[in-house]
C-alpha cells in the first residue's frame, strides 16, 4: 500500500464503485475517510479479497473510519445519463454524503467527477491507496449483498452467482425470461428486449 502525502491534506476521502459493468442493478459507490490512528490491517482491491474478508472489512471499515458515505445512482439514471456520468454522479452523492467534510479526494481510475474540492485519479487506486480500497470494499459488499436480495424475488437469473454480469449463464437467463424494470435498457444485449 502506497502512503500518499499532501500538503495540507489532513482530511483525504478515497473514493470508488462497484457495478459499471453489469446488465442490472444500481452502479455502487463509497467515499471513507480513514482515521490515522486506527490502522485497519489487510485493505487491498475488494476483489483480491475473499468474500468472508470483505465481509469482515465492511464492519471494521463502518466502525473505525472517520466518516464514510455509500451512494448510488439508478438504473433510470445510468439509461438516462450513460453509465459514466451516473458513477460520476453517484461519486459525487458519497462525498457530498460524508459527515465530515475531506479537503483532498483521491478516486480510483483515470477521471474524475467535480466535488468542489481538491482531487486526483489514481489508476489502481483500489490497490495502492488504503482510503480507496476501504471505499471499494464498502461498495462491493453493499452491491453484492442488493444482488443477493434481488435474486431472492427474481431467481430465474442467478443474480447472487453472477451480480449482474454479462455471464453466458446471465445472457441466456435473460434471453429466456426477457428483462425487468433492474435492467439498462441502454445496454446490449439487453436494449433490443422487451420490457416485460
Amino acid at each position: 500500500m502506497l502512503e500518499f502525502t499532501y500538503p495540507d491534506a489532513t482530511l483525504i476521502a478515497g473514493v470508488d464503485e462497484v457495478g459499471r459493468g453489469p446488465l442490472c442493478g444500481d452502479v455502487v459507490t463509497a467515499a471513507v475517510i480513514l482515521d490515522p490512528n486506527k490502522s485497519i490491517k489487510g485493505l487491498t482491491d475488494s476483489k483480491k479479497l475473499t468474500e468472508k474478508k470483505r465481509e469482515q472489512l465492511f464492519d471494521i471499515i463502518k466502525q473505525d473510519a472517520l466518516a464514510w458515505c455509500i451512494a448510488r445512482a439508478s438504473v433510470d439514471e445510468i439509461d438516462k445519463l450513460n453509465i459514466l456520468h451516473a458513477t460520476m454522479l453517484a461519486m459525487q452523492r458519497a462525498v457530498s454524503g460524508l459527515p465530515i467534510k475531506p479537503n483532498f479526494v483521491l478516486v480510483d481510475g483515470n477521471r474524475c467527477p467535480d466535488f468542489g474540492i481538491q482531487t486526483q485519479a489514481v489508476i489502481k487506486g483500489d490497490l495502492l491507496v488504503a482510503e480507496i480500497s476501504a471505499a471499494s470494499i464498502l461498495a462491493k459488499v453493499t452491491r453484492d449483498r442488493e444482488m443477493i436480495e434481488l435474486d431472492k424475488l427474481y431467481p430465474k437469473y442467478g443474480l447472487a452467482k453472477h451480480k449482474g454480469y454479462p455471464t453466458k449463464a446471465h445472457l441466456e437467463a435473460i434471453e429466456q425470461h426477457g428483462v425487468n424494470h433492474l435492467y439498462r435498457k441502454s445496454f446490449a444485449p439487453v436494449k433490443n428486449l422487451t420490457l416485460f
